[in-house]
């Protein structure tokens, strides 16, 4: 049974009622195939939903429509209820978040296959609802909206609690940073459901004069697709690794006021390489499932990263701890961090990151810079597996090459590295088994060791 979560004193009376959502009740919130959906409509169908809800504690939102995911984030919240955002969406993940939390159910905008047990499917399109909703449902500062899990890339996934008062402060931040009081359109390529995406593709057009594009598109052409449905200015909110897909096969995309990128490291070059294809500014957020985001940079030209007001770091031996007035408490984080004059810092890699092997050292973000810079490596991670019996940890690596052995990925890395930390195993793979965000858990990268046998030497 999960613990009860409960915050500690926010910097604001908890009698504050923030509103649901800003704006006047015209405004556009969404867009749907070219059709504009105003806060008022939005509303009415956040209210009417709320009140055929079951009765429960929990809901496993699994909307895939984004924008019927936040209508049914919104009723959620409104009928008490808090919002369970697991990591990934599998049969199994979602089978296993309903039974750690038994006052749960699931809710989806069409039904998962197989169905998950305790499922609730949201209305069809075609009901009807009141639209004359004449004022904005408030929202207590101190209630628990939603529940995030962490991605298990290092080990189990761990729930974080998020108030609603949080969610309002960090949205503040991200509202000055990406749009100011521009009314931005954005088109997200990462999920709902992860703590980047609900910031930048939910909170924010909540929070701000932004609108969201209904969809969540993965292929390139997808995505210039989506782009062109939404009137300018537009922000693309995606991941490196989509980016990395645009640039080899998207020539031009529609005029982009930002394009916003999270979820995994961000060359420079890329990051410049984009800014100069698609005449825009790339901008890198950096923050984590129990954080929110709490740093950005403009990559291109930036190693440092630029602190947002009222962040504060602590570098520990094990990482970092963060501090905010709108979080419930200290929070430690494995990011190795060097601070800087002017509330920057620079990002040194994480705790666990640091390897030792036969009284040498080096780092797995170095080994996996090495590894992609590699031509012909399309896609690779280096990774560790548990230790031995003499407790010692060897490496193993996943790469995606269509035009190389592993021989010769090894042989590549056997130039720049010392033959200490290669990688054996190193399996080709069609594909690195990463997540909707593009990470990669753990356990997937253990299962994926056994796709494939290495070539023979």
């Amino acid at each position: 049974m999960p613990a009860v979560f409960q915050s500690r004193q926010l910097p604001y009376s908890a009698r504050t009622l923030p509103l649901l959502a800003c704006g006047d009740l015209e405004r556009i919130m969404a867009w749907r195939d070219g059709h504009a959906i105003s806060t008022r409509e939005f509303l009415a169908e956040v209210s009417g939903l709320a009140a055929q809800l079951p009765n429960a504690r929990y809901a496993v939102n699994l909307c895939e429509d984004r924008y019927r995911f936040l209508v049914a984030f919104c009723a959620i919240a409104l009928a008490g209820q808090t919002n369970l955002l697991p990591a990934s969406r599998t049969p199994q993940t979602i089978a296993e978040t309903l039974q750690a939390w038994p006052a749960s159910y699931a809710l989806a905008d069409r039904e998962p296959d197989p169905a998950p047990v305790r499922l609730f499917l949201l209305p069809s399109h075609g009901n009807k609802v009141d639209n004359s909703t004449r004022s904005m449902p408030m929202l207590a500062a101190d209630r628990v909206v939603a529940i995030g899990f962490t991605s298990g890339s290092t080990g189990q996934p761990r729930a974080n609690p998020k108030t609603w008062g949080s969610f309002c402060a960090s949205s503040a931040h991200n509202a000055h940073l990406l749009c100011g009081d521009d009314a931005l359109n954005i088109v997200a390529t990462v999920p709902a459901q992860h703590m980047y995406g609900l910031e930048t593709s939910i909170l924010l057009p909540l929070r701000s004069s932004t609108a969201i594009h209904c969809g969540q598109p993965f292929f390139p052409a997808d995505i210039a697709h989506a782009l062109a449905e939404v009137p300018a200015p537009r922000l693309l909110v995606t991941t490196p690794i989509h980016l990395r897909a645009l640039l080899r096969t998207v020539p031009a995309l529609p005029a982009l006021e930002a394009i916003v990128t999270a979820t995994a490291p961000l060359d420079a070059e890329l990051a410049a390489q984009a800014e100069h294809r698609y005449a825009t500014r790339v901008i890198e957020v950096f923050g984590s499932t129990e954080t929110c985001v709490i740093a950005h940079r403009r990559t291109a030209g930036n190693e440092a990263w630029q602190l947002y007001p009222d962040i504060a770091l602590h570098p520990q031996p094990d990482g970092t701890v963060v501090e905010a007035p709108h979080f419930a408490g200290p929070t430690l984080l494995q990011d190795i961090v060097e601070l800087l004059p002017s509330r920057q810092f620079i990002l040194r890699g994480r705790n666990g990151d640091l390897l030792e092997i036969a009284g040498k050292r080096a780092s797995l973000g170095d080994l996996n810079r090495r590894l992609l810079a590699i031509p012909g490596v399309e896609d690779g991670v280096v990774f560790t597996l548990d230790a031995d019996t003499r407790g010692v940890r060897r490496l193993a690596a996943l790469a995606v090459a269509s035009t190389l052995t592993d021989r010769d990925i090894l042989e590549a890395l056997r130039l720049q590295i010392d033959p200490v930390f290669l990688p054996r195993p190193l399996r080709l793979v069609p594909a690195l088994p990463r997540n909707t965000t593009g990470k990669l858990p753990r356990a997937d990268l253990i299962a994926a060791l056994q796709l494939r046998p290495a070539t023979p030497r």
